[in-house]
Order: C-alpha cells, then structure tokens, then sequence
C-alpha cells in the first residue's frame, strides 16, 4: 500500500451513513455533535444556501475517494468530508436518487430529531458524480 493512500485512509470521515428520513432511503454525514450545534446555530431560521462540491480522487487502481465540499451561504461555515467510495458506494448511489442529504449529529436519533437537510441544486451532477465513481473503481490495468 502506498504511502499517499495510507494517508487518504486515515483522513476518511467514519460518519457516513444512510437511514430512513420521511419514508425515503437518504444519504447522511454525522459530524461531531458540538460542530453541528454550531452550524444550526448559525443558520438556524434563516434562509441559506449550500454550495456542495464532489471533489473525486481516484489512483487508477480501484481506490477513489471523494471530497465532499461544503460551503454555506451564511455564518462563513465550510466544511470537507473525505469519503472512501469503495466503502461507502452507497452513500453516493443513495444521493445520485435523492439529490438531498443530511448532516446529523451522533447525539440525534436519525429521521427523529431535527437535520440539517442539504438539496442539491443541480441533481445530474449527482448521477454524473455516481457513473464516475462505478468507473473508477474498476481498476485500469485489469
């Protein structure tokens, strides 16, 4: 194993999850539970936009990894998530169907307490995201 995915694997996010939100299967990120006190607290009543971007690393090997950025509109919150694709492939095929996800705390009982809910304003960049990622995680030289 190479050094630099030694290092992408120790900086893989452990929070992420799907779970049953209103009847429908969702893709869910669970942050640290002061973290997510904080950024309710910030847009908390307030209309708010979230800029996401799906930043896809990949080695050519069957390893990829996606950076998930998020930038809020308000409060001057942004936030980066590294997401082992290989491991949580469905995370990326539950958000390619709904084009919505959750941020969530370990405090909170999925779909019971309130979510910070996250619309994708552009769901084909999702499907786009998912193809690339399905792709990429067939190793090249095979």
């Amino acid at each position: 194993m190479s050094d630099e995915l030694k290092r992408m694997l120790e900086q893989v996010h452990t929070g992420i999850t799907t779970f049953d939100f209103e009847g429908k299967e969702t893709p869910c990120i669970v942050i640290d539970a002061k973290k997510y006190e904080n950024i309710r607290a910030k847009v908390e009543g307030q209309p708010f936009a979230v800029n996401t971007d799906l930043n896809i690393l990949q080695d050519g090997l069957g390893n990829v990894f996606v950076e998930v950025v998020l930038t809020f509109s308000i409060g001057n919150i942004s936030e980066k998530y590294l997401v082992n694709a290989k491991t949580d492939l469905q995370f990326f095929e539950t958000l390619a169907q709904t084009s919505m996800f959750v941020l969530n705390s370990p405090e909170s009982q999925y779909g019971k307490d309130n979510v910070i809910a996250i619309q994708l304003p552009r769901p084909e960049k999702a499907h786009d995201a998912l193809e690339i990622i399905k792709s990429a995680l067939v190793p090249k030289n095979q």
